[in-house]
């Protein structure tokens, strides 16, 4: 369970000195420092949990949502999540992982987010259409399609089949909240494979 600095204070009030006690609690391993003022008491909870709970507004996406969701095959370690108008990428090293945080456009970011609850613990998480997205924002301009189709399917790996299984519809309309040459070029893409009625 997550607890706050001011939570532990309150719980432990009885005690002459809460700080002290608090401080015994994570020498026991009772207590799980998570970043300043933050602290967790499962050592074994999946770090994506915390995610959203260490910096927000967030949600997880990039990398992790597309590794999450089986679109690419390689593990993802890190938790990677998207923000607004925070003008700086922040990252924060903990016993559970490290945790990115990087913006999106704030037109973009409330499309295509999913609230996920296990055990107890809610966080918020992309759609694979919004991860794809995501991904592309932070990603140098490309070129042309065929620089396109070498990063999403040879670059991220992503699995070309699940690919054309996403929904289309969602991902060519969150794909025009973001304004960039990618996005353009992803919106071309669809258009050109819908209008051809062959996926790959």
């Amino acid at each position: 369970m997550i607890k706050t600095t001011a939570m532990l204070v309150d719980e432990l009030k009885e005690f002459v000195n809460p700080a002290a006690k608090i401080r015994r609690f994570v020498d026991t391993g009772k207590l799980i420092p998570i970043v300043r003022g933050l602290y967790e008491t499962d050592g074994s909870i999946p770090g994506y949990f915390l995610a959203p709970i260490i910096y927000g507004p967030s949600y997880l996406s990039f990398e992790f949502a597309l590794a999450y969701y089986s679109l690419v095959p390689e593990a993802v370690y890190n938790f990677t999540s998207a923000t607004f108008e925070k003008k700086k990428a922040k990252q924060y090293v903990t016993p559970y992982g490290t945790y990115t945080y990087r913006d999106v456009p704030s037109e973009a970011y409330p499309l295509g987010i999913i609230l996920h609850s296990e055990n107890g613990y809610g966080f918020y998480i992309a759609s694979p259409e919004k991860a794809i997205c995501d991904e592309l924002y932070k990603i140098s301009p490309l070129s042309n399609r065929r620089e396109l189709e070498y990063l999403l399917f040879e670059d991220l790996r992503i699995d070309k089949e699940e690919f054309f299984h996403l929904n289309m519809a969602d991902l060519l309309e969150i794909s025009t909240r973001y304004h960039t040459q990618n996005h353009k070029l992803l919106q071309a893409y669809l258009g050109r494979s819908m209008k051809n009625g062959s996926n790959y």
